[in-house]
């Protein structure tokens, strides 16, 4: 094994439960959720710049409680699925990495190649 998967196993150890709590996830992931929903208020509000039928509509029906409320649970809902989905990534990664060493100390005490698939 390569010295930097021997960090990131033991990095992985140590941080594994912390990361996987959904407020971690929140407060780590809410600034790709913002980059993700903040561009809703950017089309809404630069709207009438570029397409004064979108404008007419917006001032007609919108409100703007909803809006920022639709803006807020989608930011919430990005942020936790990208850093659950980052997390799922590294825990195969480590579980992976955890049966490659354990398939080395097999091959050091067997002393016999690994058989072929």
């Amino acid at each position: 094994m390569t010295e930097r998967e021997i960090q990131f196993m033991r990095y992985w150890e140590e941080n594994r439960l912390r990361e996987r709590k959904w407020q971690y996830q929140l407060m780590i992931g809410i600034p790709i959720g913002l980059l993700f929903s903040l561009p809703i208020l950017i089309i809404v509000f630069t709207g009438r710049y570029w397409y004064s039928r979108a404008d007419m509509a917006v001032n007609a029906s919108l409100n703007p409680t909803l809006l920022i409320s639709c803006v807020f649970i989608i930011a919430v809902f990005v942020a936790i699925f990208y850093k659950r989905h980052q997390w799922d990534m590294k825990e195969q990664q480590f579980l992976e990495l955890k049966a490659k060493e354990k398939r080395e100390k097999q091959e050091e005490t067997s002393g016999e190649p690994p058989m072929q698939q």
